[in-house]
């Protein structure tokens, strides 16, 4: 199944890299090279529950982890299995404006932190601080709106554009 920008929504995290898209389905099994991905036939709602519960020796192993659509965005990779075992190829289709901003303030909170920007009326909760020798941030602009904060950076680079 191919997926954009606007399906993204129906995908749950964390996804795992998968090598190519040859994968198929026998019998409530889902493989890849001849080695289990999925074996549906075992209860669990989640990828991982029915790998930890399978019989089958030779598992496909599944070393990469994606936690966050800001994750896949970086990726060059195109094929995934979300945490629910669905594979889908990610599919790159919508233009934006990346734009790097001199970091204000960062509000340290219980679990997160508030990161207030130049040019942004609101902040932006990151799961941690950056860095202190971060002093900018390159946030996504979805039709003229930011959007995702994308990466830190130790200076001001030069607008570009990234396909997501």
């Amino acid at each position: 199944m191919v997926i954009t920008l606007k399906g993204v929504k129906n995908v749950k995290f964390p996804v795992y890299i998968l090598p190519h898209d040859d994968w198929s389905f026998s019998d409530g099994l889902m493989f890849m090279d001849g080695r289990v991905v999925d074996d549906r036939n075992m209860k669990g709602d989640t990828l991982g529950i029915r790998r930890l519960q399978t019989s089958y020796p030779a598992m496909f192993p599944l070393r990469r982890q994606i936690d966050s659509f800001n994750g896949l965005l970086k990726q060059n990779q195109k094929t995934f299995i979300d945490s629910k075992g669905r594979p889908f190829i990610y599919e790159k289709s919508t233009w934006c404006t990346l734009q790097y901003s001199r970091i204000k303030k960062k509000e340290l909170r219980d679990e997160y932190c508030l990161l207030w920007l130049e040019n942004t009326s609101t902040p932006f909760s990151v799961p941690r601080p950056p860095e202190a020798s971060m002093a900018f941030a390159g946030v996504l602009y979805l039709s003229g709106l930011p959007w995702i904060l994308y990466e830190y950076s130790d200076s001001r680079k030069k607008k570009t554009r990234r396909k997501v």
